[in-house]
C-alpha cells in the first residue's frame, strides 16, 4: 500500500513499473523500491558512467595477467550479478569487477 502523492488516496497497484492511485489515476516511481544500491570499497554510491580505480591489484581469471592497482576504469555499467561492474579497459578489453575491489574517482 502507497499513497498517493497526488491526491493522498491510501490504495495504488503497481503498473509497467509505476505506482498508480486508484483514485486519481496518477503515475509515480517509488524511489526505495528501485533496486540495489551499488558502493565502492569506501561506501560511496555507485551510478553507471562513472570512473573507478581498482585498489589492488587483481589476477585476471584465464590469463597470467594482472589487472594493477590505480588502474583507472571509466564509463562503468552497473549490473546485477556476481560481479557488480561491466567496463572495458585498456589492455584488456571487456571484464567483470566486484564493487568491493573499486573506489569511485
Amino acid at each position: 500500500m502507497m499513497i498517493c502523492p497526488s491526491c493522498g488516496f491510501e490504495w495504488s497497484y503497481k503498473e509497467d513499473g509505476y505506482n498508480v492511485c486508484s483514485s486519481c489515476q496518477f503515475k509515480w516511481k517509488n524511489d526505495q523500491e528501485e533496486g540495489k544500491v551499488y558502493k565502492d570499497a569506501y561506501g560511496n554510491i555507485l551510478e553507471d558512467g562513472d570512473t573507478v580505480m581498482v585498489i589492488k591489484n587483481l589476477k585476471v581469471k584465464g590469463s597470467k595477467d594482472v589487472l594493477k592497482q590505480g588502474t583507472k576504469v571509466t564509463n562503468i555499467r552497473l549490473v546485477d550479478a556476481d560481479h557488480d561492474i561491466d567496463c572495458k579497459i585498456p589492455g584488456f578489453g571487456q571484464m567483470s569487477l566486484k564493487s568491493e575491489f573499486v573506489k569511485k574517482v
